[in-house]
């Protein structure tokens, strides 16, 4: 007890010695206090001996296929309590946990090698992988996918229509809108791993097309990014990041919301209580529109429908951009044809954003469970989506 008491003692020194000497003082929008205790709602309670059941299950789904060489499946079910206090008065206690799978399936025929892959599941119980996205559903498409892949086309280079599902939209929302909508990329400070923000001071201006708009919001339930307080004790809320095509906010801490003469708006998030609270987004999501996706389809002469999300390359300003998908298909006269694999789309974010004309009435979020920021490195999950889209970019493949 003696030195933990020194320990805390040195800490609070340290802190008022650096605190005095620092050039530029840090100053913190006010926020009332809180106390609150939350457990988040579990409808099936993770049971270990149910979990192995349906992973073995799904591995024997996913090999079904004769062309399939190897399936990848893992569970797991992690359990969080998260305690916030303050020397303003809050007291918050928050308990929650994750239930995810994660499964690929991998196709070998005659010298090609194809996989699709997913994660599933959110915030909340066994329910998360044995609802809406089953996982025993979700395992025979991945299979019946990666098997068809292997009789799959490539792409000649060309700037095409594009509708992208939601899926494929959730890494483009996450890449190229939730991590320049951060503010502390924004203002240039926390470039580590993710770069900086192409949109700096272009705050109420117009970046894309009146169908762009994005949204940022923790109280979607169980999503990864789903919360009821940030790790400064602020009180969870949506944000309007872009609207009808205007840049309209950043995600805010207390700090830079200072900065910015706004207020917070509960987008301060730490790994673990080792580490300081960085602005991370919750859940950026392209927000839904009125078109029914079929008929986005249909209204394309000749295009692409892009489909779920696998490796990104950005550069450090998310300018510009290319975005492999797990497949595709050619769209001709409105018709969906032949199955497209190893197919990249690039482009540069205002081009792009320009382009859009088109939201689906659908609205998904995905499951983002390693999200990398901040040296040292911290990983957080959270959730992207959005409808599908329709708009242009380069189309081609990853091999010309």
């Amino acid at each position: 007890f003696d030195a933990v008491k020194a320990n805390i003692l040195d800490t609070v020194k340290a802190a008022r010695y650096y605190s005095e000497s620092k050039k530029h003082k840090v100053k913190l929008a006010e926020v009332r206090s809180f106390t609150d205790k939350i457990n988040f709602k579990i409808r099936v309670e993770p049971d270990i001996e149910e979990m192995v059941k349906i992973g073995l299950e799904s591995d024997k789904i996913i090999r079904d296929k004769k062309r399939i060489i190897k399936s990848t499946v893992s569970i797991h079910h992690d359990e969080f309590h998260k305690y916030f206090t303050n020397s303003e008065g809050s007291k918050i206690t928050q308990n929650f946990a994750d239930v995810m799978a994660n499964l690929t399936a991998t196709a070998h025929y005659s010298g090609l090698t194809e996989s699709v892959n997913t994660t599933e599941g959110g915030r909340g119980g066994l329910e998360m992988i044995t609802g809406k996205n089953d996982m025993l559903d979700v395992s025979k498409s991945i299979s019946e996918k990666a098997d068809a892949l292997l009789d799959a086309k490539t792409v000649k280079e060309e700037k095409a229509t594009v509708v992208m599902n939601p899926d494929f939209v959730a890494l483009l929302a996450h890449e190229i809108l939730g991590h320049p909508s951060e503010a502390d990329r924004v203002l240039g400070r926390e470039m580590a791993w993710a770069g900086g923000a192409w949109w700096a001071g272009k705050l109420g201006t117009k970046i894309g097309s009146s169908e762009l708009n994005v949204i940022d919001d923790p109280t979607i339930p169980s999503s990864l990014g789903w919360y009821k307080y940030d790790d400064e004790g602020v009180p969870a809320t949506k944000k309007i990041l872009v609207e009808d095509g205007n840049l309209s906010s950043h995600m805010q801490s207390r700090e830079t919301a200072s900065q910015f003469d706004t207020v917070p708006n509960s987008s301060m998030r730490a790994t673990g209580y080792s580490f300081m609270p960085l602005v991370r987004m919750a859940c950026t999501c392209i927000a839904p529109g009125n078109w029914n996706p079929d008929e986005m389809i249909k209204d394309v002469k000749n295009g692409f429908l892009i489909c779920n999300m696998k490796i990104p390359s950005i550069d450090m300003m998310r300018y510009n951009w290319s975005i492999s998908c797990q497949y595709a298909q050619k769209i001709e006269n409105g018709e969906l044809g032949e199955l497209l694999r190893d197919v990249i789309v690039m482009g540069n974010s205002p081009e792009f954003f320009e382009s859009i004309d088109a939201r689906g009435k659908d609205f998904t979020v995905r499951p983002i469970a390693n999200c990398g920021k901040g040296d040292p490195m911290q990983i957080m999950r959270m959730g992207n989506g959005g409808p599908h889209i329709r708009g242009k970019s380069i189309v081609k493949s990853v091999a010309t």
